[in-house]
């Protein structure tokens, strides 16, 4: 240790003294994100309203945390909330072990599970960061109905993951159509 040392340390002191003290407005202003930030997850919807997630667990799979539950459950033709024969039954996340690392989301066949960019995930209640189903589905836009509901969007699965943008485009062209 040279004779200088605490007078360098002093310098680096007294430099930041005067400098111009940056105030975050946190709460008041939010910041803005990154577009491929990860943050909280989101289970999707077809134009229609029936869910994307097929119950195939592979999310829960590819999870290296192990904060991912999946129950798949069996369509019926009276009660249908996706369009092929399983959807998620149960869908739970516990943020308490999510790592954010979105292998989950690369895993997902059907595009169904994906991350928004709400970074707000803390709580002082350990219950509240397990989210299901509920908290995780997208909310229904204008022209969506509720599921459970029969197939809108075509008479199969391949209609919806193949031609569902063009029949979705199409109905909502329709609609307008009819409310003229």
């Amino acid at each position: 240790m040279g004779m200088l040392d605490p007078v360098k340390g002093f310098g680096v002191t007294f430099g930041t003294m005067f400098k111009k003290v940056v105030t975050e407005e946190y709460p008041e202003v939010k910041k803005v994100t990154a577009p491929r930030f990860h943050g909280r997850h989101q289970l999707n919807r077809h134009p229609d309203g029936l869910e994307k997630c097929v119950g195939c667990e592979l999310c829960a799979w590819a999870c290296p945390a192990d904060a991912i539950f999946v129950e798949g459950g069996d369509n019926t033709e009276d009660e249908r909330y996706s369009p092929g024969e399983r959807y998620g039954k149960d869908y739970q996340i516990n943020y308490l072990r999510c790592i954010g690392c979105g292998l989950c989301i690369e895993a997902c066949p059907t595009r169904s599970l994906t991350m928004t960019n709400e970074y707000e995930l803390a709580d002082d209640d350990r219950q509240k960061l397990i989210f299901t189903k509920e908290d995780l589905l997208a909310p229904l836009l204008p022209g969506m109905e509720q599921p459970p509901h029969p197939m809108r969007l075509g008479e199969n699965e391949q209609d919806y993951y193949v031609n569902g943008p063009r029949l979705a485009a199409e109905a909502e062209i329709a609609a307008k159509q009819e409310g003229k």
